[in-house]
């Protein structure tokens, strides 16, 4: 007797997810229902870190793969495919770069906590056509080349990619929502096709208002397929002015349970690595490692196919890159009468090792023109990044003042800041002065 594994059902799903003229109907398989570890989890595995060749649709392809320090067979792992934008390569991509470790894997290899195995395929000639579907397949080939040798769970694959990445990222959430949990698409259009289109996906679109090579309305268009397949509520979301250099983050409301969409808007060119307050782009100081680390990181599980739509309110469009607080978390305070500046924080995200944190600064009854947040870090708090505001530290002491575009605030005015940090989440208690 043969025994079904779950690495056998997706293969199954990978095949049986085209389209199939059947009395001139079209057949799509939904999303699985079941997911969990694959054939890989309690073998010794031959696949290694580097550069390795792949025959894939009668083709030899490439592909770098990345395997966490400290894998072992015996525990499932997240999988997120990195795919390169047009004439970049997947050294690029798993490399950083110009910007170097913090960039690999769009800032993902290093807030991962060596919880995930990464991937960067080679497109050819260094773009990703999809001609007659050519590299849907060579997604196919290696989801099954990892799948089959390390230990992955099936419920935690993600793609993401820039510009011609981010075509590509989006036709595999139209051609594979089978295999795909969440895709994030930087500064995208749809330049690789959309196969199928019609399933519910998560999707995080990040996209500059005044993008000079694929312009905002692509980008658009893209997360649109995704809040009607996701049964979100139609919405405009609020977006930047040009020279205010911030952006805006949404969550859309009214989405099916587990197909979240996320759209960030920035004031901004063709980049996927802006930061605030700045013409200027690094991989280094952007806020969007962070916020896709944080859209990520609430992926634990396979959602039900059967799920209905979420009934909770729509969050508040608002500058900032992460969800909406715990319940548990404070609500934001104001300063007393008279006083500087007030501070109060919440947790946006958590996870097993580590939390991502915000902090809203408002102004008291007179204009301010500095400010600075203290607090003590609980034990075994260690503060690892932080986006727009400057850290200083002494021993458990945190210090973080305000940075050149987010100092100055009217009367009962507000402004925030956010950081990743290793350790528990606490409740800080901070104490916040002025100039």
């Amino acid at each position: 007797m043969t025994r079904t594994t779950s690495s056998s059902r997706r293969r199954w799903a990978l095949s049986s997810l085209l389209t199939v003229a059947l009395t001139g109907a079209v057949l799509l398989v939904p999303r699985l229902a079941e997911a969990g570890p694959t054939a890989g989890c309690g073998r010794t595995p031959t696949l290694t870190n580097g550069t390795h060749s792949i025959q894939s649709g009668g083709q030899s392809r490439s592909y770098i793969l990345s395997i966490p320090n400290s894998y072992t067979s015996t525990r499932p792992y997240r999988l997120i495919f990195g795919l390169h934008w047009l004439n970049g390569t997947a050294n690029d991509v798993a490399t950083g770069g110009a910007d170097g470790a913090a960039w690999a894997f769009y800032g993902q290899k290093q807030l991962s906590n060596d919880s995930t195995i990464f991937v960067a395929p080679q497109g050819i000639s260094n773009g990703w056509a999809n001609t007659g579907g050519r590299d849907v397949t060579l997604i196919d080939d290696l989801v099954r080349l990892v799948e089959g040798d390390l230990c992955v769970d099936t419920s935690q694959v993600f793609a993401m990619g820039w510009s011609y990445g981010g075509a590509m990222s989006y036709a595999l959430a139209c051609a594979r929502p089978a295999v795909f949990r969440a895709v994030v698409v930087y500064s995208g259009a749809n330049l690789s096709g959309c196969s199928g289109g019609t399933q519910p996906v998560a999707y995080f679109g990040i996209h500059g208002t005044h993008d000079s090579v694929l312009n905002i309305s692509s980008g658009r268009s893209l997360r649109d397929t995704f809040v009607r397949n996701n049964g979100c509520t139609a919405q405009s979301p609020r977006e930047p002015a040009q020279g205010s250099l911030t952006h805006i983050t949404t969550g859309y409301a009214g989405c099916r349970a587990g197909y979240p969409v996320q759209w960030a808007a920035f004031d901004g060119d063709h980049a996927p690595h802006p930061v605030d307050g700045s013409t200027a782009t690094s991989g280094t100081r952007t806020w969007t490692s962070a916020a896709v680390n944080s859209f990520l990181a609430q992926f634990t599980g396979s959602p039900s196919p059967s799920s209905p739509p979420s009934g909770s309110p729509s969050p508040s469009s608002s500058p900032s890159s992460g969800p909406s607080p715990s319940p548990s978390s404070p609500a934001p305070s104001t300063p007393g009468p008279g006083t500087g500046c007030g501070a109060a924080y919440r947790t946006t995200n958590s996870w097993p090792g580590g939390f991502q944190g915000e902090v809203i600064v408002t102004a008291g009854s007179s204009a301010i023109t500095g400010w600075t947040v203290q607090w003590t870090l609980s034990s075994g708090q260690t503060i690892t990044q932080v986006w727009s505001g400057t850290l200083s530290t002494s021993g458990s002491a945190v210090a973080i003042r305000n940075v050149s575009y987010n100092g100055s605030l009217a009367a009962n005015a507000s402004t925030t800041f956010g950081f990743l940090a290793g350790g528990t989440p606490s409740a800080p208690t901070l104490t916040c002065t002025s100039t």
